[in-house]
């Protein structure tokens, strides 16, 4: 049985008190900053009265943004850690209200920003030398111009913000809380109920009845409710696309990937790329399926393990591990790691009612935290290690960038986390002894970017797919849905679908469709990543002082330029291309090595 929340060790919990001491002062600075977002009226046309006047408003806007941000992350951790608790359930509610009501009271500022003059901007930063260090901000601002509609249009768009939100929310719930798995047997013949974090070790179980029997259980569960998750999606494709439409973007795509600044090219070269390569993955799935020893391979059994060395970590190993891993980047960096994991900045078991997969999260004002559902496996340690990138590219940012650049563009957060994995697995192979410990690396290695690159690259292809057909008039029936979900996944395992029904329904419980064009990052930082980490492990000083200085910049310049000074030019194909090769590579090593070991 999976435990209540109150039998976790508090050492395993992350400790949110150092956000707010306690609920009753995150309730006290929720109605103090209540009360000042309401007097936020008077600044309503006077935005370019002055100079001092844009100063003003500028960074009364970004303070009262950045106290909310606190707010919202406090009640957003505290409702992950038990979806269940009516009481966090509320503070997020309340948090997200108040967001739509700062956003809705701060609806006028890019609108009167965007009528200043390049006369008038000049003359105002010659006034105010304070202004100085928002002219990229300004600049970014600027970019948007023909996509800023009215001051009353905003208003509206702004106050309904929750209202678009609540697809994402209703899904999280069902999905997290309110969803009830049955119970299957486990590898030692015992009844387990099914839970996310379950879920995901029995499909890397060695015993083929016992993935398959998850499997199907999990499968039968969505496919019960697919209409439901069905209308759920679809509001929220809705939503990007109406979204993009009034904003005057010809796609929510466009529109998603403007606001990080990269050009739709970047999307559709690693499609293009991805799609030349399957042959790889599908001489990796056709290895597997020899090593296995079975003709027939089914999406159930893509999971498991193929090496029988038990290289498995329990928590504490981890630690140990993951630092000795990242000791590479510095022992500044490194002081950063043992802070994170000495000062409770990680929740780390599952619990009933907690919120699935593993993140990282924290504001400007807080800890880098992060979310684990832990199991003692060695994809656990690389989710680890890959969360811990994401902290110190917070911590990194926040330390040394001023508020308004204190955080980094989605595009570049998937980066630091997935260069972090490809570290550790450098470490892994370079220390490992024995022909059979090597066999297990290489094939998490290669099972990693299977699901990171390919399978992300998957999920890009059917995200882009359905805001299209919505776009296009098509109803995202259930049906629908699960036709293309299916046609998507023989194309890239190779795997016919009617050997496969059950996966048609997979698209139903990824969270990553509500995260409006995320999962594409995932790949192309994934394959940016490969580049960086062989400069650091491999390379100079000086690349890894670049990789550093990339952790450092936030949004103090724009993404593609940050990589650029890292190394990598992400406009290009290059980078996939040779993150492939070292795909390549090691699978090639792998063949050779079962070769050499007899198991196939």
């Amino acid at each position: 049985m999976v435990l209540q929340r109150n039998e976790i060790n508090e050492k395993d919990k992350w400790d949110l008190s150092t956000i707010f001491a306690t609920d009753q002062a995150w309730e006290e600075a929720l109605n103090q900053l209540s009360e000042e977002v309401e007097t936020v009226d008077q600044y309503v046309g006077h935005l370019l009265d002055s100079a001092q006047s844009l100063l003003e408003i500028t960074e009364r806007s970004l303070e009262l943004e950045r106290q909310l941000e606190k707010l919202y992350v406090y009640a957003h951790m505290k409702n992950d850690q038990d979806t269940r608790e009516a009481k966090y359930q509320e503070y997020y509610a309340k948090a997200m209200t108040l967001y739509s009501q700062l956003d809705q009271a701060l609806s006028f500022y890019e609108p009167e920003f965007m009528k200043i003059t390049e006369e008038q901007m000049t003359a105002f930063l010659a006034a105010e030398p304070k202004l100085e260090l928002y002219k990229h901000f300004f600049d970014q601002l600027l970019q948007k111009k023909d996509h800023v509609l009215s001051q009353r249009e905003e208003e509206l768009l702004a106050g309904a913000s929750e209202i678009f939100g609540s697809a994402s929310e209703t899904f999280a719930i069902l999905d997290n809380a309110d969803l009830t798995f049955p119970y299957v047997l486990d590898d030692e013949d015992n009844e387990v109920q099914l839970s996310h974090g379950t879920y995901a070790r029995l499909m890397e179980s060695k015993n083929r009845e016992v993935r398959r029997c998850a499997y199907e259980a999990l499968y039968a569960t969505y496919e019960q409710f697919q209409h439901t998750y069905a209308k759920t999606l679809q509001t929220n494709v809705k939503v990007q696309n109406y979204r993009a439409k009034v904003r005057n973007y010809e796609s929510a795509r466009q529109a998603a990937l403007a606001a990080n600044f990269v050009p739709e090219s970047v999307y559709d070269n690693l499609v293009s790329a991805v799609r030349k390569h399957l042959p790889l993955l599908h001489r990796y799935l056709a290895l597997r399926s020899k090593i296995l020893g079975i003709p027939d391979l089914k999406m159930y059994d893509v999971y498991t393990p193929l090496s029988s060395v038990d290289y498995s970590f329990t928590y504490e190993e981890a630690l140990k591990k993951a630092e000795e891993a990242l000791a590479v980047l510095g022992d500044d960096y490194l002081s950063r790691v043992k802070r994170a994991f000495s000062e409770r900045w990680i929740d780390v078991y599952e619990n009933q009612g907690k919120r699935s997969g593993a993140y990282s999260g924290g504001s400007y004002d807080t800890n880098a935290f992060m979310l684990l559902n832990w199991q003692d496996n060695l994809d656990n340690l690389f989710t680890l290690v890959h969360e811990t990138g994401h902290s110190m590219h917070s911590s990194y940012t926040r330390e040394t960038q001023p508020y308004v650049y204190g955080d980094y563009s989605i595009f570049l957060a998937e980066i630091a986390s997935t260069t972090n994995e490809n570290i550790l697995t450098e470490k892994l192979l370079e220390e490992v002894q024995d022909d059979a410990t090597r066999f297990a690396i290489l094939n998490n290695f290669l099972d990693g970017f299977r699901g990171t690159v390919f399978r992300q690259t998957q999920f890009a292809e059917f995200e882009h797919a359905i805001h299209q057909a919505d776009q296009n008039g098509e109803v995202l029936t259930s049906e629908f849905l699960n036709e293309l979900y299916a046609d998507l996944n023989e194309a890239y395992y190779g795997l016919s679908k009617e050997d496969n029904p059950e996966i048609q329904y997979e698209w139903a419980r990824i969270p990553h469709f509500y995260y409006n064009y995320y999962v594409y990052q995932y790949s192309t930082g994934f394959a940016a990543a490969s580049a960086l980490a062989e400069k650091i492990v491999h390379g100079s000083q000086e690349d890894r002082d670049r990789y550093i200085d990339y952790l450092k910049a936030g949004k103090s310049d724009y993404p593609l330029n940050v990589m650029r000074k890292a190394g990598v030019d992400m406009e290009k194909e290059d980078y996939l291309n040779d993150a492939f090769a070292v795909f390549e590579r090691r699978l090639d090593e792998f063949e050779a090595l079962v070769e050499k070991l007899g198991l196939a």
